[in-house]
This record gives C-alpha cells, structure tokens and sequence, in this order.
C-alpha cells in the first residue's frame, strides 16, 4: 500500500481509504467489520464516515454507521494506527429532518452537538479529521450546475465555522479539519482566514471524482498542489455505474442504482455512454474495468486517498488491489479520448 501525506498535517493516509456509508443499510454489522479486518489487513489506515450515514439518509438509520465503526474499534483496540475522518451535516431543510430538528447549521450549538453524539457512536476521545460535510451558503455542490447568486442568502459565516473548529482542535476533540463538496472558492476563503488568524489550516477537501466526473481538474486541483489541500475523492466508481454492471440489464436487483433510482447522477444517455466506452477500452486491454477507473484516480497527484466503497468482499478485494496497478500510456491515452468525447457526463 502506498502512502500519502493529508494536507500539511504530518499524518500520512493510504492511498486507498475505505468510505463506509453502506454500513447500517447495504451492509449488516458483521459484513461491515469483516471489511474493516480486511482492509487493514492489506494496508488500508483511513476510514471515512459522516454523521449522516448510512445512505441513504433515514431516522431508523441515522448515525448507524458511526456506530458499527465504533463497535469495531472496542473489538480490534487499535484506535491510535487508525486515521479516524467523520462529517457534520451542513443545512438540509427538508430531506434532513431527522438530525437536530432540521436545523443542521454549521454554527457553534450544531457543530457540538454533532461532534459529542459521533464520538459517542465512535466510541472515540478524538478524530482525526473534521470535515464539514457540504457548506452552509447556497452554492453549487452534489452536481448542481448554473450557478445563481442568492442575495438574501444568509450562511453561518466561514469566519464563524472556523472559530468553532480552532475550540474542537484546542479542546483535542479533532486533530485536523477538512472541507467536503466545496468550491474553489470556499476552499480559499477557508484558507486566507486560517493564515490570518492563526487558526487551523484545511488539511483536505472530499469532493467526486471519476472517469466520469473530473470537474475537480478545473480550479480545484491548481489549489491542491500550491496549498497543500488534496482530494479525498470520492465515488471514483460513480456509484458502481464505472464497472459497467449496469450496462446489462441483468444488473443485481441489490445494486445501488437499482435499489435507488433516483441516484441518477450517473445514468444520464451520456454518462451510460461514456461508461460503455470506458468498459470496452478496459478490456481491449485485459483490465478490469473497475480497477482501471480506480487506477487512474490514484495515479492522479493531486489526489490524496481515494474512497472505494463495497458491499461485497470481493468487489473490495478487487477495488483494493487497484493500488497496484500502473495503467499504460496506450491505456491513458486511451482514457482522454473518451474524455474528449464525452467530457465530464456526470458534474
């Protein structure tokens, strides 16, 4: 497994990390600690989860996935090899009533109440890594595209969020920050503010990125490199869509997008089409195509660590090895050409 270090922080993660929103609803609490054992096992130091989780989001769900983990972490003992990342929920209106009364603002009586009940369900006295789960001002995040400037839009001020950051980091409750589906210039507001006031610096930012979405290239990945904030990427396989399951109308009934077709951010005429594209060069090569979209994420420098997330041993046994691959310049070559073809299908 290689390793990579998270932002300016000293800590270095591997380069595959384990996202486990399926725990708590595609997968039961032995399937999801038979995944944990394993990814250690081959390396794997980061785990990722969120408040919200599992997904999709429902009151008989809320923070079960928090708790599996936390279940794990009592029967392995091993917290301090661990690289912990958890999320606070930015503000959900009516698709969040569950968590807060609604009210999941990113000011100081939400970013307590939520950091104290994941380190509860963790079983934890700290977390590595804090990342604000989507911002609090109306912007552009989730694939939304046509940016539209809201004037009487009225966020938690970063300054504001940031302070509350700098109390968990002094009270040892979190070691480092990060941000999460931000945009550029989130992300360098966060920044100016830390230099200036001496507070904690973005150590990362989790936004998607696949074959199928490389909307991070532009802006995001310039910041990446000149300040140190990497990519935690995630859905690096659109959501299972890049290993081409979907493109047989045999696809598991079980599978997430059949499960849940209203996930359609990788199912548009276009993004099917660039899939089929990407699945036929991987074979014409003799690759699998999941392990030939996750390889190419992890080649990638600005990329930290990519998220792979399963629900099957063996789909996180393959998504795994992809660590050991080095795709071919034929292969890449190959791979903007689609790009050029169909770029970015799924924003």
């Amino acid at each position: 497994m290689q390793y990579r270090k998270l932002g300016r922080s000293g800590i270095s993660v591997s380069l595959i990390g384990l996202g486990t929103m399926t725990f708590g609803e595609q997968n039961s609490e032995k399937e999801a600690h038979q995944q944990l054992d394993y990814a250690i096992e081959q390396g794997v130091n980061f785990i990722d989860t969120a408040e919200l989780y599992a997904i999709p989001p429902r009151a008989e769900t809320y923070g079960s996935t928090e708790t599996i983990i936390g279940n794990w972490l009592v029967r392995k003992k091993q917290r301090e090899k661990i690289i912990l990342a958890s999320k606070v929920c930015g503000p959900g209106g009516d698709w969040l009533p569950h968590i807060r009364g609604g009210e999941t603002r990113l000011d100081r009586h939400n970013i307590n109440k939520a950091i104290n009940a994941s380190l509860k369900r963790l079983k934890t006295d700290y977390l590595d890594l804090y990342q604000l789960h989507w911002p609090d001002r109306n912007t552009n995040y989730f694939g939304k595209l046509g940016y539209v400037h809201d004037p009487d839009d009225r966020p938690v001020p970063i300054i504001e969020t940031l302070q509350l950051l700098n109390d968990l980091v002094k009270d040892g409750k979190v070691r480092h920050v990060g941000l999460s589906n931000e945009t550029a210039w989130g992300v360098m507001r966060y920044l100016q503010l830390s230099d200036c006031l001496q507070m904690p610096r973005v150590a990362s930012i989790q936004n998607p990125y696949s074959l199928l979405n490389r909307s991070f290239e532009v802006g995001l990945a310039e910041i990446a490199h000149r300040e140190d904030v990497g990519l935690l990427a995630y859905s690096p396989l659109g959501f299972g869509a890049l290993s081409g399951k979907y493109l047989s109308p045999e696809s598991p009934a079980e599978a997430r997008l059949n499960r849940w077709p209203d996930y359609d951010r990788y199912s548009n005429p276009e993004a099917l089409a660039a899939t089929a594209a990407y699945v036929a060069l991987a074979r014409e090569h003799d690759l699998d195509p999941a392990q030939m979209a996750l390889a190419f994420v992890n080649s990638r420098p600005f990329v930290t660590s990519t998220l792979i997330g399963a629900t099957q041993m063996a789909q996180l046994r393959s998504n795994i090895a992809s660590a050991d691959l080095q795709l071919s310049q034929e292969v890449l070559d190959g791979i903007e050409a689609i790009q050029r073809q169909y770029p970015n299908p799924s924003p």
